[in-house]
């Protein structure tokens, strides 16, 4: 057995999208449930791309039927990785697999590291 960080749980309660818009600097949003077996299976990929952008900003969502911001980002599948850059979408991956499908995303950053 590992000592690994535990996973945190997806938010239940989210920001609105006039205040994702506004937002400053890159974030990443994840959206997801803690009881999808896809979301739960990604999270190891997306820890470890995560490994190279210590500072990278992420907030775990929960989506679902009737929730805003998921559906202001037409997320259909979970996970959904959205990346921003002051409120800009870069660009998505979904249901990442591998490390290197989170890595891909994560290097549209401007200030991505090599």
């Amino acid at each position: 057995m590992s000592s690994a960080t535990p996973i945190p749980a997806y938010a239940t309660q989210a920001p609105s999208r006039a205040d994702i818009d506004v937002r400053p600097g890159p974030l990443l949003l994840e959206f997801g449930t803690d009881w999808c077996s896809h979301c739960q299976a990604a999270q190891a990929p997306i820890a470890e791309a995560l490994v190279a952008y210590p500072d990278l900003p992420r907030l775990k969502i929960e989506d679902g039927p009737g929730r805003p911001l998921g559906r202001s980002f037409a997320v259909k599948l979970w996970p959904t990785l959205v990346l921003l850059q002051d409120g800009q979408v870069l660009g998505r991956v979904v249901r990442p697999r591998e490390t290197a499908e989170v890595l891909d995303l994560l290097r549209q950053l401007p200030q991505a590291p090599g």
